[in-house]
């Protein structure tokens, strides 16, 4: 149950179905996406504007504190899988948000195709941060 009157980033959780099952994140400590568009813009001889947003997908990223090998399995399977057919698996990703008044906001990002943009550094007593970003065609409250 959120603690506030607003939304907290513990708010939140996401589950990632890939193209081969559940892939479970170690230590996921941000999660961002945002809605793609394309404008389309017209101005009329009598001075009018007129406007849209045409909706074009959605696209973010995972920020990853390394915790297991899921990650660079999961990515190492698709690029497998591409190599071997041709063709790039999708899969799929939940949010689960939990709103102020215990009430629980579900929303499904459709056709979601990933890449692992930062694999991770490794340095002697520091943790390894990895990138997972990813592309989704829909999301569609569920």
């Amino acid at each position: 149950m959120p603690s506030n009157t607003f939304s907290l980033g513990r708010d939140c959780q996401i589950v990632v179905m890939g193209p081969f099952g559940r892939v479970d994140l170690s230590h996921v400590t941000g999660f961002e996406s945002h809605q793609l568009t394309t404008p389309i813009r017209i101005d009329r001889i009598d001075g009018t504007q007129l406007a849209a947003e045409l909706p074009k997908g959605w696209e973010g990223y995972f920020e990853i504190e390394r915790g297991s090998s899921a990650v660079d399995d999961f990515i190492a399977r698709i690029e497998s899988t591409y190599l071997s057919n041709g063709a790039v698996p999708s899969g799929s990703l939940y949010q689960y948000v939990q709103e102020v008044d215990g009430s629980t906001s579900t929303y499904q990002f459709g056709s979601v195709v990933f890449k692992l943009s930062q694999a991770g550094t490794w340095r002697g007593d520091q943790s390894v941060k990895q990138k997972l970003d990813f592309f989704a065609a829909t999301r569609v409250r569920v």
